[in-house]
């Protein structure tokens, strides 16, 4: 019964890590999660078990989660989930003086609205 709740805690806490590493952005919930997750798993190996299953338990976990973030990032998953887009538009800006003239014309029919609309 204590092997199984090792090997629960540990997959339960790679697989929060790794969903927060890639899938949920920021350092939320399921990172802070999965590493309850692993560090309860060593640490009642360390308690329960002794201190031969913790020393394992702790290299287990570390290889396991090290293989885990390392198999998801060589695997296309990450290339799926990005955005592959390339934008090739170009914008052309207008001369100076254009601009500033097209804004005094929308200001001054702004006013000449608001001036009728009071009468």
């Amino acid at each position: 019964m204590d092997i199984l709740i090792l090997v629960l805690l540990s997959l339960a806490g790679v697989l929060l890590l790794v969903l927060e590493l890639f899938l949920i952005p920021g350092m939320g919930i399921a990172g802070i999660a999965g590493g309850a997750c692993l560090v309860g798993a060593v640490v009642y190996a360390y308690m329960v078990i002794g201190a031969t299953a913790g020393h394992i338990t702790f290299f287990v976990v570390l290889a396991a989660t090290a293989l885990a973030v390392y198999a998801f990032y060589k695997s296309n998953a990450i290339e799926k989930m990005g955005l592959d887009a390339k934008i090739d538009d170009t914008v052309e800006l207008a001369e100076p003086g254009k601009k500033i003239a097209r804004l005094q014309k929308q200001a001054e029919e702004m006013e000449e609205t608001a001036e009728a609309d009071k009468h």
